[in-house]
C-alpha cells in the first residue's frame, strides 16, 4: 500500500512538470510576436548603423534644446556691487601682544564673574589681581555687563601676554604682559555723532512704543519728567496716541554705541499736539515752544509727586483742635520721609519750627510769591537765604506740630495773602526775546523741520484714510 501511494505521488508531480513546461514555451512564443523580427533575430550591419544615426540624433536633441529653452526665459535682472568709500579706523586692527600670539576675545555670559572667566582661559588669580591694580581698572572691569568683549592673548605654553578690554565708549585698555610686569596703554576709539528721528504710535504702553522706537529709559523719562511734566498728565496717555523726538546718538567706527540728548520731540494726545524744542539760555538748558516760551512753568501744583489729597483749600473741622478753622492751604498725604521739592525757582526765606506747623520750609519765589511747606520730619540739605531750583528737594513728610499722622501742609500766597494752590492762575515764565529769540529761531529750525516732516510722512495720511473710512460707511 505504501508503495502504490508513492508511485502515484511521482507520477502527479511529473505531470505538473509537464503542464509548466508546456505554458512556458507558449509565453515565449507569444513574447517573439510581440516584439519586430529584428530583435528576435541576429542583427545586421545595417541594424547596427541605424541604431548609431538615432543615438547621435538624440545626443544632438539634448544639447540644442536647453540652450534654446534658455533664450525663452525672461532675462534675469543684473546686480552690480558697487564699492564704498568707509571712514578710516580709529583704532589699529588687533594684533598680537608679542609675535607667536593670538588674540582670543571672549564674551560675558550671564551670572559669569571676573574671576570664573580668568579660570576659564587658565589664567591665575594672581594675574587677574595685577591687571586690576592698574590705574582705572579696577571700577570699569568690576561693572561689566553680560555681553562684554574681553580679549586674551595666550602664548603655547598658556601664559597670558597680552590683555585687551574696552573701559568706555571711547577708551580701550590694552595690557603687555612681560618679565613679570604690565605695560599699559590706552587707544582712542573716536565717536561721531548722528541726528536720527524717532517716531511710534502707542499701541500698549508709552514705554513699550519708546523702546520699539529705539529711544533709551533715560530718554523716555526725559519726555515724560521734563519736556511734557507741566501738559500732558501720562496716566491719561491713550492707545493712538504717538510722539516723534529728534535725538543724538553716538557711532563708533560704524555701530551704535548709545543715544543722546533729546533735541526736540512732540506728542500728540486728545486730538492735541505738543511740541517742546531744546535750547540754552544764559547758561541754562531748558525745552521751549516753537515760538520761544518755555515749557517749564514757573511752579509745579504738587510739590509732591503722585500723593493724595487729603485736605482741600477752605474751612474746615480741624482735626487737633475740634472746631472749625480756615484751612490756608492744601494737604498731601504720604508716608513718613518722602521728599518735598521746591514748587519753583526761589531763595530760603525760613528753615525752622513754628508753631502749629512743626519743621517748616518758606520760599521766596519773588514778585510777591511764597509759599510754605509745614510738618516735616527733617529738612534737606539747604540753609536760610540758599537758592534753589524747582524741584530741589528741601525736606521731608512727617507729622511733627498739629498734625495727626504723615502728610505735607502746603500753601501759596501772593503779596501775603493766602491763594489756594490748586486753582490760583501761576504767573506765566518770561517768553525768549530780542537777541535771544532771533538765536533761538535759527538754531532750533532745521530740529522743528526733521520733526514736522517725519509726523507728515508719517501721519499725514491717517486722518484721511479715517474720513475715507467714514465716507465708505456713509454710502
Amino acid at each position: 500500500m505504501p508503495l502504490t501511494e508513492h508511485r502515484v505521488r511521482k507520477q502527479q508531480f511529473h505531470d505538473r512538470l509537464g503542464i509548466l513546461h508546456h505554458r512556458t514555451l507558449r509565453h515565449k512564443l507569444k513574447l517573439k510576436k510581440r516584439f519586430p523580427a529584428a530583435f528576435n533575430t541576429r542583427w545586421t550591419r545595417r541594424h547596427w548603423v541605424h541604431a548609431s544615426l538615432f543615438a547621435t540624433l538624440g545626443a544632438l536633441i539634448a544639447t540644442i534644446i536647453p540652450g534654446f529653452s534658455a533664450q525663452l526665459e525672461p532675462q534675469t535682472r543684473l546686480h552690480a556691487t558697487l564699492p564704498l568709500s568707509l571712514p578710516p579706523l580709529t583704532v589699529r586692527a588687533p594684533t598680537a601682544a608679542q609675535p607667536g600670539h593670538q588674540w582670543e576675545v571672549v564674551q560675558i555670559q550671564p551670572g559669569q564673574t571676573l574671576g570664573a572667566l580668568f579660570a576659564a582661559m587658565g589664567v591665575s588669580s594672581q594675574v587677574m589681581h595685577q591687571i586690576l591694580e592698574q590705574p582705572g581698572n579696577r571700577e570699569p572691569l568690576s561693572r561689566l555687563r553680560p555681553g562684554a568683549e574681553l580679549a586674551f592673548a595666550l602664548g603655547e605654553d598658556g601664559q597670558l601676554h597680552g590683555f585687551r578690554f574696552d573701559r568706555s565708549p571711547t577708551e580701550r585698555v590694552e595690557l603687555t604682559l612681560a618679565g613679570g610686569k604690565i605695560h599699559q596703554k590706552v587707544l582712542e576709539r573716536a565717536t561721531t555723532t548722528r541726528i536720527a528721528v524717532a517716531s511710534a504710535e502707542i499701541e500698549h504702553s508709552l514705554y513699550a512704543a519708546g523702546r520699539k522706537a529705539g529711544l533709551s529709559p533715560a530718554s523716555i523719562a526725559v519726555m515724560t519728567d521734563e519736556i511734557f511734566k507741566y501738559d500732558i498728565d501720562f496716566k491719561d496717555v491713550q492707545r493712538g496716541d504717538r510722539f516723534s523726538a529728534v535725538i543724538e546718538e553716538t557711532w563708533r567706527e560704524g555701530e551704535r554705541i548709545g543715544g543722546g540728548r533729546i533735541l526736540a520731540a512732540s506728542f500728540t494726545t486728545g486730538g492735541k499736539t505738543y511740541t517742546g524744542v531744546r535750547f540754552e539760555h544764559e547758561g541754562k538748558v531748558g525745552y521751549y515752544t516753537p515760538d520761544g516760551r518755555p515749557l517749564k512753568k514757573s511752579f509745579i501744583r504738587m510739590p509732591i509727586p503722585y500723593a493724595r489729597l487729603s485736605s482741600k483749600f477752605g474751612a474746615r473741622h480741624h482735626p487737633v483742635l475740634g472746631k472749625m478753622r480756615m484751612h490756608k492751604g492744601v494737604d498731601y498725604a504720604a508716608s513718613t520721609g518722602t521728599p518735598i521739592m521746591a514748587a519753583g525757582d526761589a531763595r530760603v526765606q525760613f528753615v525752622g519750627q513754628q508753631r502749629g506747623y512743626g519743621n517748616v520750609v518758606i520760599l521766596d519765589h519773588g514778585k510777591g510769591h511764597t509759599t510754605l511747606y509745614a510738618h516735616m520730619s527733617r529738612f534737606g540739605k539747604i540753609r536760610q537765604g540758599q537758592h534753589v531750583s524747582q524741584g530741589t528737594v528741601i525736606g521731608y513728610v512727617g507729622s511733627t506740630g498739629l498734625a495727626t499722622g504723615p502728610h505735607l501742609h502746603y500753601e501759596f500766597r501772593v503779596n501775603g495773602q493766602h491763594r489756594n494752590p490748586l486753582s490760583v492762575t501761576m504767573p506765566p515764565p518770561e517768553p525768549l526775546k530780542g537777541a535771544a529769540l532771533a538765536a533761538f529761531r535759527q538754531q532750533t529750525a532745521p530740529t522743528l523741520a526733521r520733526i514736522e516732516s517725519m509726523e507728515q510722512l508719517l501721519y499725514a495720511s491717517a486722518p484721511k484714510a479715517e474720513a475715507d473710512k467714514a465716507a465708505g460707511k456713509r454710502g
